[in-house]
Protein backbone atom coordinates (compact mmCIF):
# COMPACT_ATOMS: atom_id res chain seq x y z
CA UNK A 1 0.00 0.00 0.00
CA UNK A 2 1.41 3.36 -0.99
CA UNK A 3 1.38 5.98 1.78
CA UNK A 4 -1.13 8.76 1.31
CA UNK A 5 -0.71 10.84 4.42
CA UNK A 6 -0.74 14.30 5.91
CA UNK A 7 1.22 13.49 9.07
CA UNK A 8 0.61 11.43 12.17
CA UNK A 9 -2.26 11.75 14.62
CA UNK A 10 0.02 13.50 17.10
CA UNK A 11 0.40 16.44 14.68
CA UNK A 12 -3.23 17.54 15.22
CA UNK A 13 -3.55 20.92 16.99
CA UNK A 14 -5.90 19.31 19.54
CA UNK A 15 -4.45 16.10 21.02
CA UNK A 16 -6.59 12.99 20.82
CA UNK A 17 -7.63 10.95 23.84
CA UNK A 18 -5.39 7.97 24.77
CA UNK A 19 -8.24 5.49 24.20
CA UNK A 20 -8.87 6.85 20.69
CA UNK A 21 -5.16 6.75 19.81
CA UNK A 22 -4.96 3.15 21.04
CA UNK A 23 -7.96 2.18 18.93
CA UNK A 24 -6.41 3.82 15.84
CA UNK A 25 -3.24 1.79 16.37
CA UNK A 26 -5.27 -1.42 16.68
CA UNK A 27 -7.09 -0.60 13.44
CA UNK A 28 -3.68 0.13 11.81
CA UNK A 29 -4.52 3.73 10.94
CA UNK A 30 -1.04 5.12 11.67
CA UNK A 31 -1.24 8.24 9.50
CA UNK A 32 -3.92 10.74 8.52
CA UNK A 33 -5.22 11.18 5.00
CA UNK A 34 -5.64 14.74 3.61
CA UNK A 35 -9.39 14.88 4.25
CA UNK A 36 -8.86 13.74 7.85
CA UNK A 37 -6.14 16.30 8.61
CA UNK A 38 -8.28 19.08 7.09
CA UNK A 39 -11.60 18.11 8.71
CA UNK A 40 -10.88 16.79 12.22
CA UNK A 41 -9.43 20.03 13.76
CA UNK A 42 -12.34 22.12 12.41
CA UNK A 43 -15.04 19.66 13.45
CA UNK A 44 -13.58 19.42 16.95
CA UNK A 45 -13.49 23.22 17.31
CA UNK A 46 -17.25 23.79 17.14
CA UNK A 47 -17.39 24.28 13.36
CA UNK A 48 -19.98 22.88 10.97
CA UNK A 49 -18.19 21.30 8.00
CA UNK A 50 -19.18 20.40 4.44
CA UNK A 51 -16.45 18.12 3.10
CA UNK A 52 -15.99 16.90 -0.45
CA UNK A 53 -13.35 14.26 -1.26
CA UNK A 54 -12.90 11.47 -3.78
CA UNK A 55 -14.11 7.98 -2.94
CA UNK A 56 -11.78 5.94 -0.75
CA UNK A 57 -10.11 8.98 0.82
CA UNK A 58 -10.94 8.18 4.46
CA UNK A 59 -14.03 10.33 5.04
CA UNK A 60 -15.49 7.94 7.65
CA UNK A 61 -12.71 8.46 10.19
CA UNK A 62 -12.85 12.19 9.43
CA UNK A 63 -16.19 12.36 11.22
CA UNK A 64 -15.97 9.37 13.60
CA UNK A 65 -12.94 10.70 15.48
CA UNK A 66 -14.51 14.14 16.17
CA UNK A 67 -17.70 12.42 17.38
CA UNK A 68 -15.70 10.28 19.81
CA UNK A 69 -13.69 13.22 21.11
CA UNK A 70 -16.69 15.52 21.50
CA UNK A 71 -18.66 12.93 23.48
CA UNK A 72 -15.67 11.94 25.62
CA UNK A 73 -15.03 15.58 26.55
CA UNK A 74 -18.58 16.43 27.54
CA UNK A 75 -18.75 18.14 30.91
CA UNK A 76 -21.97 16.31 31.71
CA UNK A 77 -21.72 12.69 30.67
CA UNK A 78 -24.54 11.21 28.64
CA UNK A 79 -27.10 9.23 30.59
CA UNK A 80 -29.08 6.20 29.59
CA UNK A 81 -31.71 6.96 26.94
CA UNK A 82 -29.76 10.00 25.72
CA UNK A 83 -28.41 10.28 22.17
CA UNK A 84 -25.15 12.18 21.73
CA UNK A 85 -24.61 11.69 17.99
CA UNK A 86 -26.54 10.56 14.92
CA UNK A 87 -24.92 9.30 11.71
CA UNK A 88 -27.28 9.04 8.73
CA UNK A 89 -26.25 6.84 5.79
CA UNK A 90 -28.04 6.02 2.51
CA UNK A 91 -27.87 2.21 2.83
CA UNK A 92 -27.97 -0.45 5.52
CA UNK A 93 -24.69 -1.90 4.26
CA UNK A 94 -22.85 1.38 4.88
CA UNK A 95 -24.40 1.69 8.34
CA UNK A 96 -23.32 -1.86 9.21
CA UNK A 97 -19.83 -1.09 7.95
CA UNK A 98 -19.50 2.00 10.16
CA UNK A 99 -20.86 0.13 13.17
CA UNK A 100 -18.76 -3.02 12.84
CA UNK A 101 -15.49 -1.60 11.52
CA UNK A 102 -15.22 1.68 13.36
CA UNK A 103 -17.74 2.04 16.18
CA UNK A 104 -17.26 -1.48 17.48
CA UNK A 105 -17.10 -1.74 21.31
CA UNK A 106 -13.88 -3.72 20.91
CA UNK A 107 -12.14 -0.75 19.29
CA UNK A 108 -13.16 2.48 20.94
CA UNK A 109 -13.64 3.44 24.62
CA UNK A 110 -17.41 4.06 24.52
CA UNK A 111 -20.38 1.71 24.01
CA UNK A 112 -22.05 2.06 20.61
CA UNK A 113 -24.86 0.37 18.78
CA UNK A 114 -26.44 0.23 15.36
CA UNK A 115 -30.16 0.93 15.08
CA UNK A 116 -30.63 0.46 11.36
CA UNK A 117 -31.45 -3.25 11.64
CA UNK A 118 -33.77 -2.93 14.63
CA UNK A 119 -37.27 -4.22 13.88
CA UNK A 120 -39.21 -2.34 16.55
CA UNK A 121 -39.04 0.40 19.14
CA UNK A 122 -38.70 -2.18 21.94
CA UNK A 123 -35.32 -3.32 20.61
CA UNK A 124 -34.07 0.27 20.46
CA UNK A 125 -35.26 0.78 24.04
CA UNK A 126 -33.22 -2.25 25.06
CA UNK A 127 -30.14 -0.76 23.38
CA UNK A 128 -30.56 2.56 25.19
CA UNK A 129 -30.99 0.76 28.50
CA UNK A 130 -27.54 -0.73 27.89
CA UNK A 131 -26.06 2.77 27.52
CA UNK A 132 -25.88 3.09 23.74
CA UNK A 133 -25.44 6.76 22.85
CA UNK A 134 -24.76 6.83 19.09
CA UNK A 135 -27.32 6.02 16.41
CA UNK A 136 -26.24 4.92 12.93
CA UNK A 137 -29.28 4.62 10.69
CA UNK A 138 -30.85 5.09 7.30
CA UNK A 139 -33.25 8.07 6.95
CA UNK A 140 -36.43 6.02 6.56
CA UNK A 141 -35.84 3.90 9.67
CA UNK A 142 -34.78 6.91 11.74
CA UNK A 143 -37.80 9.00 10.72
CA UNK A 144 -40.06 6.08 11.64
CA UNK A 145 -38.46 5.81 15.10
CA UNK A 146 -38.89 9.54 15.70
CA UNK A 147 -42.60 9.36 14.94
CA UNK A 148 -43.24 6.41 17.26
CA UNK A 149 -43.98 6.90 20.92
CA UNK A 150 -44.95 3.34 21.74
CA UNK A 151 -43.13 0.72 23.79
CA UNK A 152 -41.74 3.32 26.18
CA UNK A 153 -39.61 5.03 23.49
CA UNK A 154 -39.61 8.79 22.94
CA UNK A 155 -36.70 9.41 20.61
CA UNK A 156 -37.60 13.10 20.22
CA UNK A 157 -36.87 13.58 23.96
CA UNK A 158 -33.73 11.43 23.79
CA UNK A 159 -32.05 13.69 21.21
CA UNK A 160 -32.34 16.88 23.27
CA UNK A 161 -28.76 16.30 24.41
CA UNK A 162 -27.52 15.73 20.84
CA UNK A 163 -24.08 17.16 20.08
CA UNK A 164 -23.30 15.95 16.55
CA UNK A 165 -25.22 15.11 13.38
CA UNK A 166 -23.41 13.60 10.40
CA UNK A 167 -24.85 13.07 6.91
CA UNK A 168 -22.59 10.55 5.19
CA UNK A 169 -22.71 10.25 1.39
CA UNK A 170 -25.02 13.27 1.36
CA UNK A 171 -25.37 13.38 -2.44
CA UNK A 172 -26.51 9.77 -2.48
CA UNK A 173 -29.03 10.47 0.29
CA UNK A 174 -30.63 13.08 -1.93
CA UNK A 175 -30.37 10.99 -5.12
CA UNK A 176 -32.34 8.23 -3.40
CA UNK A 177 -35.19 10.63 -2.57
CA UNK A 178 -34.53 11.00 1.17
CA UNK A 179 -34.71 14.80 1.20
CA UNK A 180 -38.18 14.88 2.82
CA UNK A 181 -37.13 12.36 5.49
CA UNK A 182 -33.97 14.32 6.28
CA UNK A 183 -35.89 17.58 6.62
CA UNK A 184 -38.37 15.82 8.91
CA UNK A 185 -35.52 14.48 11.08
CA UNK A 186 -33.90 17.94 11.27
CA UNK A 187 -37.12 19.30 12.80
CA UNK A 188 -36.71 16.94 15.77
CA UNK A 189 -33.07 17.87 16.47
CA UNK A 190 -31.79 20.76 18.63
CA UNK A 191 -30.50 23.79 16.71
CA UNK A 192 -27.36 24.05 18.85
CA UNK A 193 -25.36 21.16 17.46
CA UNK A 194 -22.40 20.46 15.24
CA UNK A 195 -23.28 19.17 11.79
CA UNK A 196 -21.03 17.48 9.27
CA UNK A 197 -21.93 16.81 5.66
CA UNK A 198 -19.64 14.43 3.79
CA UNK A 199 -19.85 13.66 0.09
CA UNK A 200 -17.81 12.59 -2.91
CA UNK A 201 -19.55 15.15 -5.14
CA UNK A 202 -21.16 18.50 -4.40
CA UNK A 203 -24.42 18.81 -6.33
CA UNK A 204 -26.93 21.67 -6.24
CA UNK A 205 -29.18 19.56 -3.99
CA UNK A 206 -26.32 19.07 -1.54
CA UNK A 207 -25.68 22.82 -1.63
CA UNK A 208 -29.33 23.44 -0.71
CA UNK A 209 -29.00 20.99 2.18
CA UNK A 210 -25.88 22.79 3.39
CA UNK A 211 -27.81 26.06 3.55
CA UNK A 212 -30.73 24.44 5.38
CA UNK A 213 -28.93 22.25 7.92
CA UNK A 214 -25.54 23.86 8.62
CA UNK A 215 -24.67 27.13 10.41
CA UNK A 216 -21.85 29.08 8.73
CA UNK A 217 -20.15 25.91 7.53
CA UNK A 218 -16.49 25.60 6.63
CA UNK A 219 -16.23 24.08 3.16
CA UNK A 220 -13.49 21.52 2.59
CA UNK A 221 -12.61 20.18 -0.84
CA UNK A 222 -9.79 17.65 -1.07
CA UNK A 223 -8.46 16.81 -4.53
CA UNK A 224 -6.02 14.19 -5.74
CA UNK A 225 -2.37 15.23 -5.79
CA UNK A 226 -0.30 15.36 -8.94
CA UNK A 227 -1.00 16.40 -12.51
CA UNK A 228 -4.54 15.08 -12.47
CA UNK A 229 -5.45 17.40 -9.61
CA UNK A 230 -5.47 20.39 -11.92
CA UNK A 231 -8.22 18.68 -13.88
CA UNK A 232 -10.24 17.96 -10.69
CA UNK A 233 -10.15 14.22 -11.41
CA UNK A 234 -12.95 12.53 -9.46
CA UNK A 235 -11.47 9.03 -9.34
CA UNK A 236 -8.41 7.95 -7.32
CA UNK A 237 -5.13 8.39 -9.20
CA UNK A 238 -4.14 4.82 -8.32
CA UNK A 239 -7.16 3.50 -10.20
CA UNK A 240 -6.61 2.11 -13.70
CA UNK A 241 -9.82 2.65 -15.68
CA UNK A 242 -10.49 0.55 -18.79
CA UNK A 243 -13.31 0.19 -21.29
CA UNK A 244 -14.13 -2.59 -23.76
CA UNK A 245 -16.26 -2.15 -26.90
CA UNK A 246 -18.14 -5.30 -27.87
CA UNK A 247 -21.53 -6.32 -29.26
CA UNK A 248 -24.44 -7.19 -27.00
CA UNK A 249 -24.22 -10.89 -27.88
CA UNK A 250 -20.48 -10.94 -27.07
CA UNK A 251 -20.52 -9.24 -23.64
CA UNK A 252 -21.39 -12.29 -21.54
CA UNK A 253 -18.71 -14.44 -23.18
CA UNK A 254 -16.11 -11.71 -22.64
CA UNK A 255 -17.14 -11.33 -18.99
CA UNK A 256 -16.89 -15.05 -18.25
CA UNK A 257 -13.53 -15.27 -20.05
CA UNK A 258 -12.20 -12.36 -17.98
CA UNK A 259 -13.39 -13.84 -14.66
CA UNK A 260 -11.87 -17.22 -15.51
CA UNK A 261 -8.53 -15.50 -16.15
CA UNK A 262 -8.66 -13.74 -12.73
CA UNK A 263 -10.01 -16.48 -10.47
CA UNK A 264 -7.75 -15.70 -7.51
CA UNK A 265 -8.84 -12.05 -7.27
CA UNK A 266 -11.79 -10.23 -5.74
CA UNK A 267 -14.36 -8.66 -8.07
CA UNK A 268 -17.50 -6.55 -7.98
CA UNK A 269 -19.69 -6.99 -11.08
CA UNK A 270 -22.31 -4.26 -11.51
CA UNK A 271 -25.59 -4.69 -13.41
CA UNK A 272 -28.31 -2.11 -14.04
CA UNK A 273 -31.28 -3.93 -12.46
CA UNK A 274 -32.18 -6.41 -9.72
CA UNK A 275 -33.57 -8.85 -12.31
CA UNK A 276 -30.25 -8.82 -14.21
CA UNK A 277 -28.39 -9.58 -10.97
CA UNK A 278 -30.70 -12.53 -10.30
CA UNK A 279 -30.29 -13.93 -13.82
CA UNK A 280 -26.59 -13.39 -14.49
CA UNK A 281 -25.62 -14.25 -10.91
CA UNK A 282 -27.07 -17.75 -11.40
CA UNK A 283 -25.52 -18.00 -14.87
CA UNK A 284 -22.04 -17.13 -13.59
CA UNK A 285 -22.32 -19.81 -10.91
CA UNK A 286 -22.63 -22.37 -13.71
CA UNK A 287 -19.78 -21.07 -15.87
CA UNK A 288 -17.13 -19.83 -13.41
CA UNK A 289 -16.23 -22.82 -11.25
CA UNK A 290 -14.18 -23.01 -8.04
CA UNK A 291 -14.95 -19.37 -7.20
CA UNK A 292 -17.33 -18.09 -4.54
CA UNK A 293 -20.08 -16.13 -6.33
CA UNK A 294 -22.63 -14.11 -4.37
CA UNK A 295 -25.46 -11.79 -5.48
CA UNK A 296 -26.92 -8.76 -3.74
CA UNK A 297 -29.47 -6.11 -4.75
CA UNK A 298 -31.91 -3.65 -3.22
CA UNK A 299 -34.96 -5.92 -3.28
CA UNK A 300 -33.31 -8.38 -0.92
CA UNK A 301 -34.55 -7.60 2.57
CA UNK A 302 -33.24 -10.08 5.12
CA UNK A 303 -30.33 -11.72 3.26
CA UNK A 304 -28.47 -8.52 2.32
CA UNK A 305 -26.65 -8.02 5.62
CA UNK A 306 -25.46 -11.62 5.80
CA UNK A 307 -24.23 -11.65 2.17
CA UNK A 308 -22.45 -8.32 2.54
CA UNK A 309 -20.70 -9.30 5.79
CA UNK A 310 -19.65 -12.68 4.41
CA UNK A 311 -18.23 -11.26 1.16
CA UNK A 312 -16.19 -8.64 3.00
CA UNK A 313 -14.35 -11.41 4.85
CA UNK A 314 -13.53 -13.42 1.72
CA UNK A 315 -9.97 -13.20 0.33
CA UNK A 316 -11.35 -13.64 -3.21
CA UNK A 317 -14.64 -14.09 -5.01
CA UNK A 318 -17.26 -12.37 -7.15
CA UNK A 319 -20.09 -10.16 -5.89
CA UNK A 320 -22.79 -9.58 -8.51
CA UNK A 321 -24.66 -6.43 -7.52
CA UNK A 322 -26.63 -3.30 -8.41
CA UNK A 323 -25.81 0.27 -7.41
CA UNK A 324 -26.84 -0.56 -3.83
CA UNK A 325 -23.12 -1.37 -3.43
CA UNK A 326 -21.83 1.68 -5.30
CA UNK A 327 -21.60 4.26 -2.52
CA UNK A 328 -19.47 4.45 0.60
CA UNK A 329 -19.02 0.69 0.90
CA UNK A 330 -15.49 -0.33 1.83
CA UNK A 331 -14.83 -3.94 0.87
CA UNK A 332 -11.18 -4.87 1.56
CA UNK A 333 -8.85 -5.77 -1.28
CA UNK A 334 -11.16 -5.43 -4.29
CA UNK A 335 -8.95 -5.94 -7.35
CA UNK A 336 -11.44 -5.29 -10.16
CA UNK A 337 -14.73 -3.41 -10.51
CA UNK A 338 -16.50 -4.71 -13.63
CA UNK A 339 -19.42 -2.69 -15.00
CA UNK A 340 -21.37 -5.05 -17.26
CA UNK A 341 -23.98 -2.30 -17.74
CA UNK A 342 -23.05 1.40 -17.57
CA UNK A 343 -24.80 3.14 -14.65
CA UNK A 344 -27.77 5.46 -15.08
CA UNK A 345 -25.68 8.56 -14.27
CA UNK A 346 -22.08 9.70 -14.75
CA UNK A 347 -21.60 10.32 -11.02
CA UNK A 348 -22.65 6.71 -10.29
CA UNK A 349 -19.87 5.57 -12.66
CA UNK A 350 -17.29 7.29 -10.47
CA UNK A 351 -18.73 5.84 -7.28
CA UNK A 352 -18.76 2.32 -8.70
CA UNK A 353 -15.10 2.62 -9.65
CA UNK A 354 -14.36 3.95 -6.17
CA UNK A 355 -14.99 0.52 -4.60
CA UNK A 356 -11.39 -0.30 -5.51
CA UNK A 357 -8.10 1.64 -5.17
CA UNK A 358 -9.12 2.87 -1.72
CA UNK A 359 -6.86 4.58 0.86
CA UNK A 360 -3.72 4.33 -1.26
CA UNK A 361 -4.26 0.83 -2.65
CA UNK A 362 -4.10 0.15 -6.37
CA UNK A 363 -7.08 -1.18 -8.27
CA UNK A 364 -8.65 -1.48 -11.71
CA UNK A 365 -12.06 -0.98 -13.25
CA UNK A 366 -13.54 -2.12 -16.57
CA UNK A 367 -16.78 -1.05 -18.24
CA UNK A 368 -18.35 -2.96 -21.14
CA UNK A 369 -19.87 -0.73 -23.84
CA UNK A 370 -21.83 -1.39 -27.02
CA UNK A 371 -20.40 0.06 -30.28
CA UNK A 372 -23.05 2.80 -30.36
CA UNK A 373 -22.07 3.85 -26.78
CA UNK A 374 -18.41 4.65 -27.50
CA UNK A 375 -18.97 8.41 -27.20
CA UNK A 376 -19.65 7.77 -23.49
CA UNK A 377 -15.85 7.66 -23.03
CA UNK A 378 -15.45 11.26 -24.19
CA UNK A 379 -18.43 12.27 -22.06
CA UNK A 380 -16.82 10.81 -18.92
CA UNK A 381 -13.49 12.47 -19.62
CA UNK A 382 -15.22 15.85 -19.87
CA UNK A 383 -18.00 15.49 -17.31
CA UNK A 384 -16.18 13.49 -14.62
CA UNK A 385 -12.53 14.13 -15.59
CA UNK A 386 -12.12 10.37 -15.72
CA UNK A 387 -9.23 9.12 -17.90
CA UNK A 388 -9.91 5.79 -19.65
CA UNK A 389 -7.82 3.22 -21.51
CA UNK A 390 -9.16 0.79 -24.10
CA UNK A 391 -9.00 -2.95 -23.50
CA UNK A 392 -9.49 -4.94 -26.68
CA UNK A 393 -11.96 -7.85 -26.63
CA UNK A 394 -10.28 -11.21 -26.20
CA UNK A 395 -10.10 -13.50 -29.22
CA UNK A 396 -10.87 -17.24 -29.32
CA UNK A 397 -13.46 -16.85 -26.57
CA UNK A 398 -15.82 -19.77 -25.97
CA UNK A 399 -19.45 -19.15 -26.96
CA UNK A 400 -21.41 -20.02 -23.83
CA UNK A 401 -24.79 -18.65 -24.94
CA UNK A 402 -26.05 -21.94 -26.49
CA UNK A 403 -25.37 -23.65 -23.16
CA UNK A 404 -27.22 -20.86 -21.31
CA UNK A 405 -30.14 -21.35 -23.72
CA UNK A 406 -30.11 -25.07 -22.94
CA UNK A 407 -30.28 -24.24 -19.25
CA UNK A 408 -33.39 -22.14 -19.93
CA UNK A 409 -34.97 -25.03 -21.84
CA UNK A 410 -34.23 -27.41 -18.97
CA UNK A 411 -35.49 -25.18 -16.15
CA UNK A 412 -38.37 -22.72 -16.31
CA UNK A 413 -36.82 -20.69 -13.47
CA UNK A 414 -33.86 -19.79 -15.74
CA UNK A 415 -36.19 -19.07 -18.67
CA UNK A 416 -38.38 -16.70 -16.63
CA UNK A 417 -35.40 -14.95 -15.02
CA UNK A 418 -33.92 -14.31 -18.47
CA UNK A 419 -37.17 -12.79 -19.75
CA UNK A 420 -37.52 -10.55 -16.69
CA UNK A 421 -33.88 -9.48 -16.92
CA UNK A 422 -34.26 -8.51 -20.60
CA UNK A 423 -37.43 -6.49 -19.95
CA UNK A 424 -35.93 -4.70 -16.93
CA UNK A 425 -32.73 -3.90 -18.86
CA UNK A 426 -34.63 -2.34 -21.78
CA UNK A 427 -36.82 -0.31 -19.41
CA UNK A 428 -33.78 0.91 -17.43
CA UNK A 429 -31.97 1.77 -20.67
CA UNK A 430 -34.83 4.04 -21.68
CA UNK A 431 -34.41 6.02 -18.43
CA UNK A 432 -30.67 6.62 -18.75
CA UNK A 433 -29.55 10.10 -17.73
CA UNK A 434 -27.29 10.38 -20.81
CA UNK A 435 -30.14 9.73 -23.24
CA UNK A 436 -28.31 11.36 -26.15
CA UNK A 437 -25.79 8.51 -26.00
CA UNK A 438 -27.93 5.70 -24.61
CA UNK A 439 -30.88 5.84 -26.99
CA UNK A 440 -33.33 2.99 -26.86
CA UNK A 441 -34.23 3.40 -30.54
CA UNK A 442 -30.60 2.59 -31.46
CA UNK A 443 -30.57 -0.71 -29.56
CA UNK A 444 -30.08 -3.86 -31.63
CA UNK A 445 -32.83 -5.87 -29.91
CA UNK A 446 -31.99 -9.07 -31.79
CA UNK A 447 -28.35 -8.98 -30.68
CA UNK A 448 -29.45 -8.04 -27.16
CA UNK A 449 -31.89 -10.97 -27.00
CA UNK A 450 -29.12 -13.33 -28.14
CA UNK A 451 -26.87 -11.87 -25.43
CA UNK A 452 -29.53 -12.70 -22.83
CA UNK A 453 -29.85 -16.20 -24.36
CA UNK A 454 -33.60 -15.74 -24.74
CA UNK A 455 -35.73 -18.51 -26.20
CA UNK A 456 -38.26 -16.02 -27.60
CA UNK A 457 -38.90 -12.30 -27.64
CA UNK A 458 -41.02 -11.04 -24.73
CA UNK A 459 -44.16 -8.99 -25.29
CA UNK A 460 -43.46 -5.41 -24.23
CA UNK A 461 -44.36 -1.91 -25.53
CA UNK A 462 -40.80 -1.15 -26.66
CA UNK A 463 -40.89 -4.08 -29.12
CA UNK A 464 -44.42 -3.57 -30.45
CA UNK A 465 -44.59 -3.41 -34.23
CA UNK A 466 -40.95 -4.46 -34.72
CA UNK A 467 -39.63 -7.51 -36.54
CA UNK A 468 -36.37 -9.31 -35.70
CA UNK A 469 -35.10 -11.38 -38.63
CA UNK A 470 -31.68 -11.77 -36.92
CA UNK A 471 -33.21 -13.49 -33.91
CA UNK A 472 -34.31 -17.11 -34.16
CA UNK A 473 -36.75 -18.21 -31.44
CA UNK A 474 -36.89 -21.84 -30.35
CA UNK A 475 -39.46 -24.10 -31.99
CA UNK A 476 -40.44 -25.55 -28.61
CA UNK A 477 -43.66 -24.37 -26.97
CA UNK A 478 -42.27 -22.44 -23.98
CA UNK A 479 -45.40 -23.23 -21.95
CA UNK A 480 -44.20 -26.83 -21.85
CA UNK A 481 -40.92 -25.91 -20.09
CA UNK A 482 -41.13 -27.08 -16.50
CA UNK A 483 -39.45 -26.02 -13.27
CA UNK A 484 -36.67 -28.20 -11.93
CA UNK A 485 -38.03 -27.47 -8.48
CA UNK A 486 -40.80 -30.06 -8.10
CA UNK A 487 -42.85 -27.96 -5.69
CA UNK A 488 -42.86 -24.96 -8.04
CA UNK A 489 -43.78 -27.17 -10.98
CA UNK A 490 -46.61 -28.74 -8.99
CA UNK A 491 -48.00 -25.28 -8.20
CA UNK A 492 -47.68 -24.24 -11.85
CA UNK A 493 -49.53 -27.33 -13.07
CA UNK A 494 -52.28 -26.72 -10.54
CA UNK A 495 -52.69 -23.17 -11.77
CA UNK A 496 -52.74 -24.29 -15.41
CA UNK A 497 -55.44 -26.84 -14.59
CA UNK A 498 -57.57 -24.15 -12.94
CA UNK A 499 -57.19 -21.92 -15.98
CA UNK A 500 -58.15 -24.81 -18.31
CA UNK A 501 -61.32 -25.56 -16.32
CA UNK A 502 -62.25 -21.90 -16.30
CA UNK A 503 -61.91 -21.75 -20.09
CA UNK A 504 -64.10 -24.84 -20.49
CA UNK A 505 -66.79 -23.42 -18.22
CA UNK A 506 -66.84 -20.12 -20.07
CA UNK A 507 -66.79 -21.72 -23.51
CA UNK A 508 -69.81 -20.57 -25.52
CA UNK A 509 -70.75 -17.99 -22.94
CA UNK A 510 -70.69 -14.32 -23.70
CA UNK A 511 -67.59 -12.94 -22.16
CA UNK A 512 -68.40 -10.36 -19.55
CA UNK A 513 -65.69 -7.84 -19.00
CA UNK A 514 -66.10 -5.87 -15.84
CA UNK A 515 -65.00 -2.38 -16.64
CA UNK A 516 -66.40 0.35 -14.46
CA UNK A 517 -69.30 0.91 -12.09
CA UNK A 518 -72.74 1.37 -13.73
CA UNK A 519 -72.87 5.01 -12.69
CA UNK A 520 -69.52 5.64 -14.38
CA UNK A 521 -70.67 3.84 -17.51
CA UNK A 522 -73.78 6.03 -17.62
CA UNK A 523 -71.69 9.17 -17.19
CA UNK A 524 -69.46 8.00 -20.00
CA UNK A 525 -72.48 7.53 -22.31
CA UNK A 526 -73.83 10.98 -21.42
CA UNK A 527 -70.46 12.53 -22.14
CA UNK A 528 -70.33 10.74 -25.48
CA UNK A 529 -73.80 12.09 -26.39
CA UNK A 530 -72.72 15.64 -25.55
CA UNK A 531 -69.60 15.31 -27.70
CA UNK A 532 -71.70 13.97 -30.60
CA UNK A 533 -74.21 16.81 -30.24
CA UNK A 534 -71.42 19.36 -30.14
CA UNK A 535 -69.89 17.91 -33.29
CA UNK A 536 -73.25 18.08 -35.08
CA UNK A 537 -73.69 21.70 -34.02
CA UNK A 538 -70.24 22.51 -35.36
CA UNK A 539 -71.08 20.74 -38.62
CA UNK A 540 -74.25 22.89 -38.93
CA UNK A 541 -72.43 26.10 -38.17
CA UNK A 542 -72.71 27.20 -41.82
CA UNK A 543 -76.21 28.63 -41.12
CA UNK A 544 -76.31 32.32 -42.03
CA UNK A 545 -76.48 34.76 -39.12
CA UNK A 546 -79.77 36.15 -40.41
CA UNK A 547 -81.32 32.65 -40.65
CA UNK A 548 -80.15 31.89 -37.12
CA UNK A 549 -81.70 35.09 -35.81
CA UNK A 550 -85.01 34.24 -37.50
CA UNK A 551 -84.88 30.75 -36.04
CA UNK A 552 -84.39 32.13 -32.53
CA UNK A 553 -87.30 34.53 -33.00
CA UNK A 554 -89.58 31.70 -34.12
CA UNK A 555 -88.50 29.62 -31.12
CA UNK A 556 -89.36 32.45 -28.72
CA UNK A 557 -92.79 32.85 -30.35
CA UNK A 558 -93.50 29.15 -29.94
CA UNK A 559 -92.58 29.27 -26.24
CA UNK A 560 -94.95 32.24 -25.76
CA UNK A 561 -97.70 30.30 -27.56
CA UNK A 562 -97.18 27.32 -25.23
CA UNK A 563 -97.52 29.56 -22.18
CA UNK A 564 -100.73 31.09 -23.55
CA UNK A 565 -99.30 34.59 -23.84
CA UNK A 566 -100.26 34.86 -27.54
CA UNK A 567 -103.05 33.29 -29.62
CA UNK A 568 -102.53 30.94 -32.57
CA UNK A 569 -103.60 33.68 -34.97
CA UNK A 570 -101.00 36.06 -33.58
CA UNK A 571 -98.41 33.30 -33.79
CA UNK A 572 -99.20 32.63 -37.49
CA UNK A 573 -99.01 36.32 -38.31
CA UNK A 574 -95.70 36.92 -36.59
CA UNK A 575 -94.07 33.70 -37.78
CA UNK A 576 -91.23 34.53 -40.22
CA UNK A 577 -87.88 33.13 -41.24
CA UNK A 578 -86.46 30.20 -43.14
CA UNK A 579 -89.10 27.45 -43.49
CA UNK A 580 -86.36 24.82 -43.52
CA UNK A 581 -85.57 25.46 -39.85
CA UNK A 582 -89.07 26.26 -38.69
CA UNK A 583 -90.35 22.70 -38.41
CA UNK A 584 -87.15 21.49 -36.74
CA UNK A 585 -87.39 24.31 -34.21
CA UNK A 586 -90.99 23.47 -33.38
CA UNK A 587 -90.15 19.79 -32.92
CA UNK A 588 -87.17 20.61 -30.72
CA UNK A 589 -89.15 22.96 -28.50
CA UNK A 590 -92.05 20.53 -28.26
CA UNK A 591 -89.73 17.72 -27.26
CA UNK A 592 -88.15 20.00 -24.61
CA UNK A 593 -91.62 20.80 -23.32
Amino acid sequence: MEAVTEGGWSSLPVPLSPGVLRALRELRFHQMTPVQSATIPLFMSNKDVAAEAVTGSGKTLAFVIPILEILLRREEKLKKMQVGAIIITPTRELAIQIDEDVLSPGHFPLPWHLTVSLKNAGELLCVFTNSGNIIVATPGRLEDLFRRKADGLDLASSVKALDVLVLDEADRLLDMGFEASINSILDFLPKQRRTGLFSATQTQEVENLVRAGLRNPVRISVKEKGVAASNTQKTPTRLENYYMICKADEKFNQLVHFLRQHKQEKHLVFFSTCACVEYYGKALESFVKQVKIMSIHGKMKHKRNKIFTEFRKLPGGILVCTDVMARGIDIPEVHWVLQYDPPSSASAFVHRCGRTARIGNVGSALVFLLPMEESYINFLSINQKCPMQEMKPQTNVLDLLPKLRSMALADRAVFEKGMKAFVSYVQAYGKHECNLIFRIKDLDFASLARGFALLKMPKMPELRGKSFPDFTPVTVNTDSISFKDKNREKQRQKKLEEQRKEREENQGKKKFVKNKAWSKQKAKREKKKKVTAKRKREEGSDIEDEDMEELLNDTRLLKRLKKGKISEEEFEKKLTGNQRFKAESVEDVESDG
